[in-house]
């Protein structure tokens, strides 16, 4: 009769293909991990030093997305590797994150505590890898992006959000001093750049909540920066992108950037295919600018 496998290797030979233990370390390449019934992925680049603390950088996905689909579509892994960072990209309950009420999907039906659970992925990611707990950076798209809010609303975890195409659902009189950049598309007609309901909006209600219906994005950003204390802005226009910049106490700046006619995408991320591009009404993304390397710039020259 065979010997019995010792009980760790046996517990490792019962987890899927490709995955480790959330408290296992965190090796280079692309890992998925599990987290209790949650999973997440990251990426590490090979070139990091053993050791010493490094940044890491959140990617939330958008609604009906996941880790893996950010993970090919935004180029962040390119990134980490150019600008030495580790990156999560976490898998919302769902395909959604619970955001604030109503929105979005199965997270906010159910009640999920998403932002429990991503500070938990913060935690253990540090387990795996030495994380400067001064420069754990978050951004997302769509339904990620209004969760990458709510983190700053009702977390003190997220140093600096980035939000693309999306919006503050719910209140945030407190917002934790953190710096913002938020990148968004003037023909966006799911989060609209002049506010009311999104095209798939149905009021927050149903077995699939979406409620999205809020001020214009312009209005929204004017509200953060008064609540943060932070100066008039100043604005700059390059062809489709216009840039404002405030400067706030500590030095840190809230910015929006818009892409005139731009939709509802992930500016310069991988096109979908085809197929699926007509099948769920999908926007191209734009050409006007790489997202993901502005977003990494801004979280790099952001005061610790």
């Amino acid at each position: 009769m065979p010997r019995l496998l010792p009980l760790a290797l046996a517990l490792l030979l019962l987890l899927p293909a490709g995955c480790t233990r959330d408290d296992d370390p965190i090796g280079p390449g692309s890992t998925e991990h599990t987290l209790g019934e949650r999973t997440f992925r990251t990426y590490r680049p090979a070139s990091l030093p053993d050791g010493r603390a490094v940044p890491l950088v959140v990617v939330l996905h958008g609604g009906a997305g996941s880790g893996a689909q950010a993970e090919r579509a935004y180029g962040w892994d390119a990134a980490a590797d150019r600008d030495g960072f580790v990156v999560a990209y976490p898998d919302g309950a769902g395909r959604s994150w619970n955001a604030g009420p109503g929105c979005c999907g199965a997270a906010t039906r159910d009640g999920v505590d998403d932002v429990a659970f991503l500070e938990d992925v913060v935690a253990a990611v540090s387990r795996g890898v030495p994380i400067d707990p001064a420069r754990v950076r978050v951004t997302g798209m769509s339904n990620g992006a209004m969760m990458a809010y709510r983190l700053a609303c009702d977390s003190t975890v997220f140093t600096a959000i980035a939000p693309v195409a999306g919006m503050i659902i719910g209140d945030c009189p407190h917002p934790a001093p953190v710096p913002v950049l938020h990148i968004h598309g003037t023909g966006d007609e799911s989060v609209p750049w002049a506010g009311g309901p999104g095209k798939r909006s149905n009021g927050g209600t149903g077995r699939i909540p979406i409620g999205i219906d809020g001020p214009p994005i312009r209005d929204m950003i004017a509200t953060w920066r008064s609540t943060a204390s932070c100066a008039a802005p100043t604005e700059t226009v390059d062809g489709p992108v216009t840039t404002s910049i405030a400067t706030c106490p500590g030095g840190r700046t809230v910015e929006l950037i818009s892409i005139a006619g731009a939709g509802h995408q992930w500016p310069g991320a991988t096109p979908a295919n085809p197929v699926a591009t007509a099948r769920l009404g999908l926007d191209p993304p734009s050409t006007a600018l790489d997202a993901t390397t502005v977003i990494s710039k801004f979280f790099s020259t952001q005061p610790l």
